[in-house]
């Protein structure tokens, strides 16, 4: 679709600001009562509210639950079901890794196991990231495979980073994270045993080698294996739309996002408030910022319905910074929805608001998904926000005579 654009693209000096609040959506506690953002005090987004343009954005397709990658994809313009990009490809980006060609990714859950094998916890109590750093480090130092070089990198919390580097590795490896406690972590298993047993072959040795090197830790004893992929370049946002980008986040993976559409990342946010302050040093360097916020979708997956109010309420005090700054476009949603009830994704559509100069202004009363249903943006896909950025910002010329 965004090929048509192409040839529509007009320069300028419009700034844009996507602020991305992650897991932004939700669901009520109990039938006929308000959901994490509706109970949340935001005196900033509902201001907002009223003089933007608000509606509902669908990540993928109806009844679709999204993975991080597409969701993201889809608000920066690239169609999740054309552009498919591994989460562990992302992982290993978002540290910065080298990834080469033909490079296997993967990202890794440390995670919790009993005396039977049975999990008890597949985040492993989300350990500081100073302990992942020891665990991967552990892991580099005990793991090796004969003709293949085996990367280890700590990313955040739980997460790492695992890089294969070898001859005749394959994609279409399933995850070995069953997504539930009370059972066991999945065997590596290929899509296509023919063209993947090689790739089983080794994967299945490093899980092993893991397993005996974690055996020792109280609570990071198993390695689970989620994304596993090759790496496959993008065109880049300067390509497609003409943007000049930039990538503003603290966790790792959404850094890894951002590189993947070719955004310059800039890695010193480690706190709420250093979003804004990057954003305010980088103003003049570029065009688009995409701002990630992350504590709403982990608060959201933790199932703590009280604490992803609270995370909203943080981001809601960011809003006037950002404003300060008087962008000609403003947006602000979600890559998907992540109900504390549901401590996950889900395919519910995520409420958006977008401001500008041009924007017709729907005068709601709140920011919420209720109040947001009843703007005109309508319910749409995400993919379809960024034409409406560069709309907003004059950045597409009339099409046709």
């Amino acid at each position: 679709m965004y090929d048509f654009y192409k040839d529509l693209i007009a320069r300028n000096d419009s700034k844009i600001v996507l602020l991305v609040m992650d897991g932004l959506g939700g669901l009520p506690r109990e039938a006929g009562g308000k959901t994490e953002l509706a109970t949340a005090r935001t005196p900033n987004l509902d201001r907002l509210a009223a003089v933007s343009s608000c509606g509902l954005l669908e990540p993928v397709l109806p009844g679709v639950t999204p993975g991080s990658g597409p969701s993201h994809l889809a608000l920066f313009g690239y169609d999740p079901l054309t552009f498919r990009i591994g989460r562990g490809v992302m992982e290993a980006l978002g540290v910065n890794f080298p990834v080469e060609r033909g490079d296997l990714c993967v990202r890794l859950n440390f995670a919790t196991a009993d005396a039977q094998g049975i999990l008890v916890d597949r985040r492993a109590g989300r350990p500081k990231d100073e302990e992942t750093a020891r665990l991967a480090a552990k892991l580099q130092a005990a793991v090796a495979v004969p003709g293949f070089e085996i990367f280890f990198r700590p990313v955040k919390e739980h997460r790492a980073a695992l890089v294969v580097r070898g001859p005749g590795l394959a994609e279409g490896i399933r995850d070995t994270d069953p997504q539930v406690t009370g059972k066991p972590p999945l065997p590596v298993v290929g899509t296509d045993p023919a063209t993947t047993k090689k790739t089983v072959e080794v994967l299945t040795s490093i899980v092993a080698q893991a397993e005996r090197a974690l055996a020792d830790e109280p609570k990071a004893n198993r390695m689970l294996l989620r994304g596993i992929s090759f790496f496959h370049p993008l065109p880049t946002l300067e390509e497609r739309f003409g943007l000049r980008s930039c990538g503003i986040a603290a966790y790792p993976m959404y850094k890894g996002l951002a590189r993947l559409a070719g955004m310059a990342v800039d890695d010193r946010p480690k706190t709420p408030a250093d979003l804004v302050a990057v954003l305010r040093d980088r103003w003049a360097d570029f065009d688009y910022f995409f701002v990630h916020y992350k504590y709403t979708d982990s608060s959201g997956e933790d199932g703590d319905f009280e604490r992803k109010v609270r995370m909203i309420e943080e981001c809601d005090a960011l809003v006037p910074a950002i404003e300060a700054l008087r962008p000609e476009v403003l947006a602000v949603t979600g890559d998907h929805s992540t109900p504390a009830v549901m401590k996950g994704h889900s395919w519910h559509p995520v409420p958006a608001l977008l401001h500008s100069r041009y924007c017709l202004a729907d005068g709601l009363p709140g920011f919420d998904e209720v109040h947001c249903a009843r703007g005109t943006l309508g319910q749409r896909p995400t993919l379809h926000l960024m034409a409406l950025l560069l709309a907003h910002a004059l950045r597409l010329s009339k099409y046709g005579a």
